[in-house]
């Protein structure tokens, strides 16, 4: 199952070049337009109401901006752009001295946009529900290591760096995650 991040891999990074090499304003709104609906559920779960997530949304574009230059040095460029996201939103609620949002109100669904084939649509709604209620019932560390290894498709090492959490407790968050959503698959067949 390929997503659309995954087909577009070749051209983020002829993007990234763009923009680091002939500071291209197209190539930063290309990559834009690519990360934006991801960083805005990644940034919905530290961040609240939708006009700071958009706000911290945009920061992280600007420090692309500011940092392009640097770009070709960066490993992987969506890992970099997540890391920075994170670091806006952490310093969004620290100059608005606000707690962290409650993850329970930000809903994940398992299925967002994923290609599916005949046979896979075979799986019921009611499935479908029952695993979305199983990943809201998550605590929130486990949450967030299922969505960035299993929805984003990030490396275990990426997505811990991203968390700041060691690679064996973000390991043992996503396998809390399958046991549980497993569980629940099991209890219905």
């Amino acid at each position: 199952m390929q997503t659309t991040l995954d087909r577009n891999q070749e051209n983020i990074t002829q993007w990234v070049c763009e923009l680091a090499l002939a500071d291209s304003q197209q190539a930063l709104k290309a990559l834009y337009l690519t990360y934006f609906e991801r960083l805005m559920r990644f940034v919905a779960t530290y961040v609240s109401p939708q006009e700071s997530v958009e706000e911290v949304v945009s920061d992280t574009f600007l420090v692309i901006w500011e940092n392009r230059k640097k770009l070709l040095e960066v490993g992987r460029f969506d890992a970099y752009l997540y890391a920075v996201a994170r670091n806006k939103a952490v310093s969004y609620l620290r100059t608005q001295q606000q707690e962290m949002c409650s993850l329970d109100e930000i809903p994940i669904d398992l299925y967002d946009a994923t290609c599916t084939s005949p046979e896979e649509d075979l799986i019921s709604q009611e499935e479908i529900r029952l695993l979305n209620e199983a990943i809201q019932s998550l605590p929130p560390k486990c949450r967030m290591a299922f969505k960035l290894v299993r929805e984003d498709h990030f490396k275990y090492k990426e997505a811990a760096s991203i968390l700041q959490i060691s690679v064996k407790t973000l390991e043992a968050h996503v396998a809390t995650a399958v046991r549980k959503l497993y569980e629940v698959l099991r209890r219905n067949h």
